[in-house]
C-alpha cells in the first residue's frame, strides 16, 4: 500500500486553508515579480481548490493528491512537503526575494500584487508605515492607475489593517476615546466620574488600547453590557474592577474604583509600570492607598505634582523630588507654522490655502518649506521654481499682513551630507530645514557624519526629522544621539520634532538632553495638506513627554524673534 502524508514522525498539521493559502501567497509573490502568469495561475486556481476541500489532505496518498483536480505532478510534490515538513522551499525562495513590509501589504484586503509592486518600485515604498505616510502625503496619485478616489479607498483599507496589528498611533485613539467618554457621560450621568488613564493619558506615541478609570456600579456596568451595537461591544469582566470591551474595533479596559480611593486608583494605572515600581520602591514606609486624588499622593510623599506625561521613566521622579518640574508648553504656546508644503511641490493645497489656513487657526506666521530639487519623487522645486515661490510670498504678504509667510524650504542632505542647492540660492531663504529622505540604510556612524555634516553647513537652521523613523514600521537609520545633539549645540541650530503622528521624531526621550545642550526644540507639523496644520498638538503632547518649556521652543514666539533666533 502506499504510504500516506502524515505517518512519518516528524508530521506538521497543516490544514488545507494553510495549504491552500502557501499557494496563494506563491502567486502573489510571483505576481509581484512579474514572474511566468502560467505558473501564477495554476497556483492561484489550487487556492480556489483546496481551501474548499472537506477531505483533509492530512493523511491522503501522493496518488490521491495527484489525481485531484488541477493538481499535478509539481504541485503534489509541494504538497507532500508542506505535510511532511510546515514548508515549501519554493515559497520560501520567494519570500526572500521580498520585504517583509512588501509582503505584509498582500494582507491588506482588496490591494493585490500589481498596485503594490506600482507602489513598491514607482515610490521605493517598502513597509506599512511608509506606504501611510506615502498616502498622507498625496503621493500615490503620481502613478499610473492611482487617481484621488483610488488612493482613498487603500487609506480605508491600512487603517483597518493597522487596527488589527495591536499598536495605534496616539492620534487614531484619542479621538475615539474621547467619543466614548462622552457616550458613557451620557449614559451614567455626571454622577459617574469617567476619565481617561494609562498610556493614553500620559500620551504615549503609540498606544495599544483605550483604558478608563471609573466609579461605575454594578448597575451601570449591566448597562453597559446590555449595549447591542457595531460600534461597541462588551468583552468580559477580567476580575471584580476590571473588564474589557471593543470601540470601533480598539480594545477598551475599564478599571473600577471608589472616589474614596479615587486618586490612588489614577496614580496607579496612569504611570508606566517601571515609574509606579521605582517610585513606590522610593517610598517603602509610605502608604499611598484609598487618597481621593492624586495631590494627595505627592504631598504624602512630600514632592511636587507631577504631570501623567512626565510619569514614564524614573527621570521624572527626580523633577519632582527637587522641585524642578517645569510648566509644560501648551498647542497654545506655538505661534508660528514651521514646516509646510504647497502644491509647489507635494502639497495638496496652494501656497494662499496653505497660509490662510495657517492664519485662520490664529497662527502668526509659516514658514513654507516645500521639498528641494533632489526630491523628484515629490516635485521638489528647481531654482528658477524657488524664484516663482519667493514672488508668490511677496504678494501674499502684502495683502495678508500681519500674518507674515516666511521662505524657506525642506533641503535634501544629500549623501555627503551637503545641503541640496548652491550657496546662492540658500542664502535666499529665511530658514532652511534639513531632512534626509534618500538613501536610508546607512550604519550609525555613516548617519552620524551625514547629520552632523549638514549640521556644520552655515544655511542650515533646523535638523528636520533626525532619524527618519515611520512609527509602528520603521525604526529609523541608527544615529549617534549625543554626538547630533552635540553639533546642534555647538552650530546653534535647532532639532525639529516632528509633529506627524507617524513620525514624532526627535523622540521624546532625547528632548532633556537637547535643552540640557541648549538646543531649542521646533514642534513641527509637516503638513501636506491644510488638515495637517493641526498635527501640531500631537507635537506637543511628545514634546510635554519630554518635559519641553514654551521657553525651549523655537516657534512658541513670533516671527521676528523666530528670524533672530536662527543662527
Amino acid at each position: 500500500m502506499e504510504p500516506k502524508y502524515g505517518s512519518m514522525s516528524n508530521f506538521v498539521a497543516m490544514t488545507n486553508r494553510e495549504i491552500a493559502s502557501a499557494f496563494r501567497e506563491l502567486g502573489q509573490l510571483m505576481e509581484l515579480h512579474k514572474d511566468n502568469p502560467f505558473k501564477i495561475r495554476s497556483y492561484s486556481n489550487a487556492y480556489l481548490k483546496l481551501r474548499k476541500m472537506e477531505k483533509p489532505l492530512v493523511g491522503m496518498s501522493e496518488e490521491e493528491i495527484g489525481s485531484l483536480d488541477g493538481i499535478g505532478k509539481a504541485m503534489t510534490a509541494k504538497i507532500g512537503e508542506m505535510l511532511e515538513t510546515g514548508q515549501m522551499a519554493t515559497l520560501e525562495k520567494w519570500r526572500d526575494k521580498t520585504p517583509l513590509g512588501v509582503r505584509q501589504m498582500l494582507q491588506i484586503g482588496g490591494f493585490g500584487p500589481k498596485k503594490i509592486r506600482a507602489i513598491w518600485k514607482g515610490l521605493g515604498v517598502e513597509t506599512i508605515g511608509e506606504l501611510s505616510y506615502a498616502i498622507n502625503e498625496n503621493r500615490l496619485v503620481e502613478l499610473k492607475g492611482f487617481g484621488e478616489k483610488t488612493q482613498n479607498e487603500l487609506r480605508g483599507k491600512l487603517d483597518f489593517f493597522q487596527r488589527s496589528q495591536g499598536q495605534f498611533y496616539y492620534r487614531d485613539l484619542i479621538g475615539p476615546a474621547n467619543e466614548l467618554l462622552n457616550r458613557l457621560k451620557n449614559l451614567w450621568g455626571e454622577n459617574v466620574r469617567t476619565e481617561l488613564t494609562g498610556e493614553l493619558r500620559r500620551a504615549l506615541p503609540t498606544p495599544s488600547a483605550i483604558e478608563i478609570l471609573t466609579t461605575a456600579s454594578n448597575a451601570d456596568f449591566e448597562q453597559l453590557q446590555a449595549i447591542d451595537e457595531s460600534a461597541f461591544r462588551f468583552i468580559e469582566t477580567v476580575e471584580p474592577n476590571s473588564a474589557k470591551a471593543e470601540f470601533h474595533e480598539i480594545p477598551v479596559t475599564f478599571y473600577r474604583c471608589t472616589l474614596t480611593n479615587w486618586g490612588s486608583k489614577q496614580f496607579r494605572h496612569t504611570g508606566s509600570v517601571s515609574f509606579v515600581q521605582t517610585f513606590a520602591g522610593r517610598y517603602p514606609k509610605l502608604d499611598f492607598r484609598d487618597l481621593p486624588t492624586e495631590q494627595y499622593i505627592f504631598d504624602k510623599a512630600g514632592i511636587s505634582y507631577l504631570p501623567p506625561e512626565l510619569r514614564e521613566e524614573e527621570w521624572g521622579i527626580d523633577l519632582a523630588v527637587n522641585n524642578q518640574v517645569p510648566y509644560l508648553i501648551t498647542t497654545e504656546d506655538i505661534r508660528g507654522v514651521v514646516h509646510a508644503h504647497s502644491t509647489y511641490s507635494d502639497g495638496i493645497h496652494s501656497l494662499r490655502q496653505m497660509a490662510e489656513a495657517a492664519r485662520d487657526k490664529g497662527y502668526a506666521y509659516m514658514l513654507i518649506t516645500d521639498h528641494s530639487q533632489a526630491a523628484f519623487y515629490a516635485n521638489g522645486l528647481k531654482p528658477d521654481r524657488v524664484v516663482e515661490q519667493w514672488k508668490e510670498i511677496d504678494a501674499l504678504n502684502e495683502e495678508l499682513a500681519p500674518f507674515r509667510i516666511l521662505k524657506g524650504i525642506e533641503s535634501d542632505i544629500l549623501n555627503d551630507g551637503s545641503l541640496d542647492y548652491e550657496d546662492d540660492i540658500l542664502a535666499g531663504f529665511d530658514c532652511i530645514i534639513a531632512s534626509v529622505h534618500s538613501n536610508l540604510r546607512m550604519d550609525e556612524q555613516k548617519a552620524t557624519q551625514r547629520l552632523v555634516t549638514a549640521i556644520q553647513n552655515p544655511y542650515t537652521h533646523i535638523l528636520g526629522h533626525p532619524t527618519g523613523r515611520l512609527l509602528l514600521s520603521r525604526a529609523g537609520y541608527p544615529i549617534d544621539h549625543e554626538a547630533v545633539i552635540k553639533a546642534c549645540a555647538e552650530e546653534g541650530v535647532a532639532i525639529e520634532l516632528n509633529a506627524n503622528p507617524a513620525r514624532l521624531d526627535l523622540d521624546w526621550s532625547w528632548v532633556p538632553f537637547a535643552r540640557e545642550c541648549g538646543v531649542k526644540i521646533s514642534i513641527n507639523p509637516d503638513a501636506h495638506a491644510m488638515g495637517g496644520i493641526d498635527d501640531i498638538q500631537y507635537g506637543v503632547f511628545a514634546a510635554r513627554k519630554g518635559g519641553l518649556t514654551a521657553e525651549g521652543c523655537l516657534n512658541a514666539v513670533g516671527a521676528e524673534a523666530f528670524l533672530k533666533s536662527l543662527r
